[in-house]
C-alpha cells in the first residue's frame, strides 16, 4: 500500500472508499495543518511552473487559491482582509501585470 504522508482536499477520503480501497488518515491540528499547507502550496507552486497548457495552468492556480483559503482562517483572517492587503501593495509598489525584469540596480 503506497504511503503519501500529505495533506489532501477534504473529500479525498470519500472517494477512494468509492473506489473500494482502504485508507488511513487523522485531522491535523493547526499548527501541523500550517505547516502542511505551505508543504502543499510548494508542491503546487512546482506542478504551475511545469504546466504547459492553459487547463494545466488553471488547475494548478485553483488549488494554489485553495490553500490560500484554507490557511487564512488559521491567522484569523478573511479573504476579503487578504484582498485589501493585496489592493494597497499594488498601489503603493504595483502589480506583476508589466512583466518588468530588474536585471541590476548601481550602489549610489
Amino acid at each position: 500500500m503506497p504511503v503519501y504522508n500529505k495533506l489532501v482536499r477534504d473529500l479525498i477520503p470519500q472517494v477512494i472508499e468509492k473506489s473500494g480501497s482502504k485508507f488511513s488518515t487523522r485531522v491535523l491540528d493547526p499548527s501541523e495543518h500550517l505547516i502542511e499547507i505551505k508543504n502543499k502550496l510548494h508542491e503546487e507552486v512546482k506542478e504551475f511552473a511545469e504546466t504547459g497548457n492553459r487547463q494545466d495552468a488553471l488547475e494548478e492556480l485553483a488549488d494554489i487559491l485553495e490553500l490560500i483559503h484554507a490557511a487564512l482562517p488559521i491567522h484569523e483572517a478573511t479573504y476579503e482582509e487578504l484582498e485589501k492587503i493585496r489592493i494597497a501593495k499594488k498601489e503603493k509598489r504595483g502589480g506583476f501585470e508589466e512583466g518588468i525584469y530588474l536585471i541590476e540596480v548601481e550602489d549610489v
